[in-house]
């Protein structure tokens, strides 16, 4: 079983579920906390789609 395939897309789930909570729940830093975490699945989702 490839244990590895998963890993990526977890964390990037995870991400966006931390991303879209502190954006929902916090202000001030939690607002860089929100970029990050949703910034990161999109930006390796252009990068997936744009290296194809």
């Amino acid at each position: 079983m490839r244990r590895h395939l998963w890993r990526l897309p977890i964390l990037l789930g995870s991400l966006t579920a931390v991303g879209l909570l502190s954006g929902l729940l916090g202000d001030g830093a939690w607002d860089a906390v929100a970029w990050l975490g949703l910034g990161v699945p999109v930006a390796a989702g252009l990068w997936y789609g744009l290296r194809r």
